[in-house]
């Protein structure tokens, strides 16, 4: 099953897409939520009830003209409002790739357990575009990576039973601001400003029983389920990455584990992969300069349209949109600092 939320009548709705035609969930049964945040809250309720429907939808047992073409329809965030947002690092080929590139060696840790980091749930955007402030645009960046939201409430959730607490999968674009991140990292606390003014998902929320074909193993000692999907970014029609959501090394299972332990997570929580290999432009221009010295850098620019394609969960395209504003909060530190 795909989720989708649009504006309807200037509020947010949650519904079924089927043979590219979205269906509010009104149609599929009167008693299902018409927002995803109540969908996740009643999941076991809710969850085979739209299921159900649907069926009936796609085997003509239940007929219905209340179909509008999704071509048609202002999309937002899958789950719009997330109660949380964390982004996880598990794909081990971009984090040995971009500590090579700083001519570091592999950290042995990452394959001791699995981190994150909280990013900013109030600043999530779906297809469409994403405002940037001047700062963002000092090396700005994309990364290629999907995101799980959890559907059920759960505290110290074993990997074993993980997959469990999974609505479903999409595309997530965890934009970066370079400079800032890079700036704000020397001070050992992670990324913040860097990263907290913008993460896009979408374009729709596909649930689990739609991937089962494509499950595989996961890696050698590690639990949970695995996708073989292929992921692509386009930046302007120009393909930048290729990679497979099968080369995660740590599952989502395995980082919910890690993320619930002595915490409660609840339904509407998202979490992201991390970056698949060769997913921003910081490991492709770390690679490209080791390579060849006289590499030209690539990064974001205002105007430029970024899309995220992971097969089996849609694309995800966003216009890069400079705000109307001249205000650097880099240049304001730095005038601070030379009047100090």
């Amino acid at each position: 099953m795909k989720l989708v939320t649009y504006i309807k009548e200037g509020h947010e709705q949650l519904a079924v897409l089927i043979n590219g035609l979205v269906y509010d969930t009104e149609v599929l049964h009167p008693d299902l939520p018409g927002t995803m945040n109540m969908f996740l809250h009643y999941w076991d309720d809710a969850y085979p009830m739209a299921q159900a429907g649907e069926l009936m939808l796609r085997e003509g047992t239940r007929t219905s003209n209340r179909g509008v073409p999704i071509e048609g329809l202002s999309l937002v965030a899958p789950v719009p409002f997330p109660s949380s947002c964390r982004d996880g690092y598990a794909f081990r080929q971009h984090v040995a790739a971009a500590r090579r590139n700083r001519n570091v060696e592999m950290i042995p840790q990452f394959d001791e357990y699995p981190v994150f980091y909280f990013t900013n749930h109030h600043s999530i955007y779906g297809p469409g575009n994403v405002s940037c402030m001047p700062d963002h645009f000092e090396k700005l960046d994309f990364e290629l990576e999907a995101a799980i939201v959890i559907c059920r409430h759960g505290r110290n959730i074993a990997a074993e039973v993980a997959d469990q607490y999974i609505g479903g999968l999409m595309i997530m674009n965890d934009l970066s601001a370079r400079t800032l991140q890079m700036e704000e990292m020397l001070l050992n606390l992670g990324p913040a400003k860097g990263k907290d003014f913008a993460t896009a998902i979408g374009p729709w929320l596909v649930t689990l029983d739609e991937l089962q074909e494509f499950e595989i193993p996961p890696k050698e000692n590690h639990v949970g389920k695995s996708w073989n999907l292929e992921m692509k970014c386009r930046v302007n029609g120009v393909q930048v990455s290729l990679g497979n959501l099968g080369d995660m090394d740590w599952t989502f299972a395995e980082i919910i584990e890690r993320a619930s332990y002595g915490v409660d997570l609840y339904p509407g929580d998202v979490i992201g992969s991390g970056t698949v290999g060769t997913g921003c432009f910081l490991e492709l221009n770390g690679t490209g300069r080791l390579n060849d010295p006289s590499y030209k850098e690539q990064w974001l620019q205002a105007g430029d349209e970024v899309e995220l394609e992971i097969e089996q969960l849609g694309l995800l395209k966003n216009t890069i949109v400079a705000e109307e504003s001249s205000f650097s909060i880099r240049q304001q530190k730095k005038k601070l600092a030379a009047g100090s």
